[in-house]
C-alpha cells in the first residue's frame, strides 16, 4: 500500500519501453516531414503533425468535443466591470487614523493609474460617511511607492528605462498623504461645517471636490464680501460644474457674522513687478462700488471714502477706464458681481512743497493743491522732529518752546515766525538762566526743526480747509509725492496728513464732523517708509498712532490699508492688528518669514507668478491660493 497515488504504479520496464515508443513516434514524424508530396514538393509539418496530434488526444479525451476540435482557454480581464468613480480610495496599509494632533494624523488615498498626472499638492478632495457627512481634505504629499519587493536601483533597471519611451506605472503604488480640514454635514438645508471628530471608512471613494458650496464651506470662506482673486492651486484656477466654473474669494463685509474686514486693516506684501499695485487698485475699486455702504451709529447707511498715499503716482489712474477691459471681459465681471471701471469722484491732492512741479499726463483726474500749515505742529510736535530728536530735546520742544511760541504769536502762526521766535538769543538766555532749556538744548532742537521752511505754508490752500473735500463718501483721494525729491518733505507731507485723519476719527470732540462721520479706507503705500521700527521720537509717536488707529478702527469706521515689498520692516505694533495679509511673489527670505503665513503656503511664494497671491485671514477663512484678474479693473500702467 502506497501514499503516492498514481505514483505507486510505476514499473521501469515499462517506462522503458514508453521511451522506446516515443523514439519511433519522432522517427515518423521526421520521415513523414521528409517525405515529398505527389507535385514533387517537399511539406514541412512538425508542427502541425504535434498539432494534430494533441487536438485529436484533446478531442478524445473530452466526450463533449467532437472529433478534429480545438478548445481554447478562455481569457479573463483583470479589470473589474463598471466605471470608476472618483480618484482613488482610502487606504488603511499604513495606518488609517484621525487624531487632534495633526502630526498624530494618519489619512492617505491609493490613487488609481488613469488619475495621477492631473493630482497636485494642495488640490482638495472629498470622502462621504454612510451617514451622508462628507470629509473635506487636502492633499499635503504625493507617493510613489513599490508595488512589489525588488530592487530597481540596478544597472539592468536603469538602462530599460533608458531605452523605453513610458513608464509602467502598474509597478508602482501611487499615495496622496491627506490632511483633514473638516466635515461637512446638513442643517436644515443648510451645508455647515466643524472640525474633523471622524475616521473614514476603509476603502471610502476619494473623489476631486468639484462642487463650488462644498469647496466654499470646507474653506470657511463667504458667499458674499470684497472681491480679491479665483481660489486656484498651484497656479491653476480651481474649477467646478457650475457656470463661472471658477471659485471666487471674498472677504467679509458686513456686520452679520462681526465686524467688516475692511475696518480689521489689510496688509498687501510684494516685491517689485509681483502684481501688488494692480491688485491694490482691483480691491480698493470694490470697496468704491456704488452699492457698498456700512452702517453709522446715527442710523446712516454712507459710503466710505478711500484717501490713498501714493509714492510712484500710480492711482489717481483709478479715475480713467481700462481702455484694455474688453466687453466679454466686462460681462463675466458683471456675471461675479465684480465691480469695475473708472472712478469719476477722483482726485489728486497735490502737496505743494518748494519749487516741484507735478505732471499729470498719465490722467484726468482733477487735481488741487494744498499746503501744510505749520499750526498743525501744535496737535503733532513730532512733524518738525525729524531729524532725530532726544527725549530731552523733545520734552523742551513740546513742553516750553511751542507752548511760549504759540502764546506769543497765536494759533495761527507760520513755521517762518517759528524760526524767527528760535532766533532769539535773549529767548536762549531767559530759558537757561531759568533752567527750563538748557543752552546746549535748546542750539539742539533750533538746528533740528531747521529745513522745513519749503514745506509749511506754502502758496497754496491749506490741507485744513479742505478737508470736507478731500475726505468725500464714494470718492477716491489720492496724494502723490512723486514729484518731490526730498524724502524728509515728503515723509511729513504724509505724516501730517495721515495724523489729521487719524486724530479726527478717534477723537471725543473732532474739530472736523466730515472725518467722524464717513467710513475711512486710509491706503499707504511703501509703508515700510513710515511705519518702521525705529529708535526716534517721531518714529515712536509714528508707530503710536497708527497701533491706537489700528486697535480701535473697528469702532470708528477706519481701515488701514497697507502695501510694501519689505514687510519685514514695518513695526510689530502695528503688524499684530493686521488681520488680512495678501502675500504676492516675495524673494526676500526674511520678508517671506515676516508675514506669518502657514509653512505649507511660505514655501510657495518665491515661486508665484504675477498676480499669485496667498491670502491669509483667520477670521475670513482657511489659508487659501488664488489668482488675481488679469486685467486691471481700472487704468494701470503709462503708455
Amino acid at each position: 500500500m502506497t501514499d503516492l497515488g498514481d505514483f505507486g504504479d510505476f514499473d521501469a520496464d515499462s517506462d522503458a519501453d514508453s521511451e522506446a515508443a516515443d523514439e519511433a513516434t519522432d522517427a515518423n514524424a521526421s520521415a513523414s516531414a521528409s517525405a515529398p508530396d505527389s507535385d514533387g514538393t517537399q511539406t514541412d509539418a512538425p508542427a502541425n503533425a504535434a498539432s494534430t496530434s494533441t487536438s485529436t488526444s484533446s478531442a478524445e479525451s473530452n466526450g463533449d468535443a467532437g472529433a478534429g476540435e480545438t478548445s481554447e482557454f478562455e481569457s479573463t480581464s483583470v479589470e473589474p466591470r463598471g466605471e470608476d468613480v472618483g480618484i482613488g480610495a482610502i487606504c488603511v496599509s499604513q495606518g488609517l487614523r484621525i487624531a487632534e494632533d495633526g502630526d498624530e494624523t494618519s489619512l492617505r488615498a491609493y490613487i488609481t493609474r488613469g488619475n495621477r498626472s492631473s493630482i497636485r499638492i494642495g488640490s482638495y478632495l472629498v470622502a462621504p460617511y454612510p451617514d451622508g457627512e462628507t470629509l473635506f481634505c487636502r492633499i499635503t504629499g504625493l507617493e510613489y511607492a513599490q508595488q512589489y519587493h525588488s530592487d530597481d536601483a540596478t544597472e539592468i533597471h536603469a538602462r530599460r528605462a533608458m531605452r523605453t519611451d513610458g513608464v509602467e506605472e502598474a509597478d508602482y503604488k501611487f499615495v496622496a498623504e491627506l490632511e483633514p480640514v473638516a466635515v461637512l454635514y446638513d442643517d436644515d438645508g443648510e451645508l455647515k461645517r466643524r472640525m474633523t471628530d471622524r475616521v473614514p471608512k476603509p476603502q471610502t471613494v476619494v473623489e476631486q471636490a468639484t462642487d463650488a458650496a462644498e469647496i466654499k464651506t470646507g474653506l470657511k470662506m463667504p458667499e458674499d464680501g470684497v472681491f480679491l482673486g479665483h481660489l486656484s492651486v498651484g497656479g491653476e484656477k480651481v474649477k467646478t460644474a457650475a457656470s463661472p466654473p471658477t471659485i471666487d474669494y471674498r472677504l467679509k463685509d458686513d456686520y452679520d457674522s462681526g465686524d467688516p474686514l475692511v475696518f480689521r486693516h489689510t496688509l498687501i506684501a510684494g516685491g517689485t513687478g509681483s502684481g501688488k499695485t494692480h491688485g491694490a487698485k482691483n480691491i480698493l475699486r470694490q470697496y468704491l462700488a456704488d452699492e457698498r455702504t456700512y452702517p453709522m451709529e446715527d442710523g446712516r447707511s454712507v459710503q466710505p471714502a478711500v484717501v490713498q498715499f501714493d509714492p510712484q503716482d500710480e492711482y489717481a489712474q483709478m479715475h480713467d477706464d481700462n481702455p484694455d477691459l474688453d466687453g466679454e471681459f466686462a460681462r463675466r465681471l458683471e456675471r461675479e458681481g465684480v465691480a469695475y471701471g473708472g472712478i469719476e469722484d477722483t482726485t489728486a491732492f497735490v502737496p505743494k512743497v518748494g519749487s516741484a512741479s507735478y505732471s499729470a499726463g498719465h490722467h484726468r483726474a482733477e487735481q488741487v493743491e494744498f499746503t501744510i500749515p505749520f499750526s498743525m505742529v501744535h496737535e503733532n510736535p513730532w512733524l518738525v522732529a525729524g531729524s532725530g530728536l532726544n527725549d530731552n530735546q523733545y520734552g523742551a520742544l513740546v513742553s516750553v518752546l511751542l507752548p511760549r511760541f504759540r502764546k506769543q504769536y497765536g494759533a495761527d502762526a507760520t513755521y517762518e515766525e517759528f524760526t524767527t521766535f528760535l532766533d532769539d538769543p535773549a529767548l536762549r538766555e531767559e530759558l537757561d538762566e531759568s533752567g527750563r532749556v538748557h543752552e546746549a538744548t535748546f542750539d539742539a532742537v533750533r538746528r533740528r526743526v531747521l529745513g522745513f521752511d519749503h514745506v509749511f505754508d506754502q502758496d497754496a490752500r491749506p490741507i485744513t480747509d479742505l478737508v470736507h473735500d478731500f475726505v468725500r463718501p464714494g470718492g477716491l483721494s489720492v496724494v502723490p509725492t512723486y514729484h518731490i525729491n526730498d524724502t524728509r518733505a515728503a515723509e511729513t507731507v504724509v505724516l501730517a496728513l495721515s495724523s489729521l485723519l487719524i486724530d479726527q476719527k478717534l477723537s471725543n470732540d473732532p474739530t472736523y464732523d466730515r472725518i467722524k462721520e464717513t467710513p475711512l479706507v486710509l491706503g499707504m503705500d511703501e509703508a515700510h517708509n513710515f511705519l518702521t521700527d525705529a529708535d526716534s521720537v517721531q518714529a515712536g509717536k509714528v508707530i503710536t498712532k497708527f497701533t491706537e488707529a489700528a486697535k480701535q478702527g473697528r469702532k470708528e469706521r477706519l481701515g488701514l490699508f497697507l502695501i510694501t515689498q519689505d514687510p519685514q520692516d514695518i513695526d510689530d505694533a502695528v503688524f499684530k492688528q493686521i488681520n488680512t495679509t495678501v502675500v504676492l511673489n516675495l524673494g526676500d527670505e526674511d520678508a517671506i518669514k515676516s508675514v506669518n503665513i502657514p509653512s505649507n503656503l511660505e514655501s510657495k511664494v518665491p515661486y508665484m507668478e504675477k498676480g499669485q497671491m496667498v491670502v491669509y485671514s483667520p477670521d475670513n477663512s482657511e489659508p487659501v491660493e488664488l489668482i488675481g484678474l488679469s486685467k486691471c479693473l481700472t487704468r494701470h500702467g503709462r503708455d
